[in-house]
């Protein structure tokens, strides 16, 4: 009985054509639009990390796991 195969991890910087296609069909099929919008949201995300970042307090951001005997 022939098993089928596993399918392939697929990392998260993979993007398919159908994904693709979705981002042009949303911004009417204009390629400069979806470059926009695609900048727009990279650079929201990046302002959110880096207010993350500001309200971490450094205590935290260094705290390591104890190793516990």
């Amino acid at each position: 009985m022939p098993s089928e195969p596993a399918p392939a991890k697929r990392s998260p910087f993979d993007v398919s054509d159908t994904e693709i296609d979705e981002a042009l069909a949303v911004c009417d099929g204009d390629p400069r639009e979806t470059i926009c919008a695609l900048l727009v949201g990279q650079a929201f995300l990046e302002h959110e990390m880096s207010k993350l970042k500001a309200d971490a307090s450094a205590g935290f951001r260094r705290r390591r796991k104890r190793v516990e005997d």
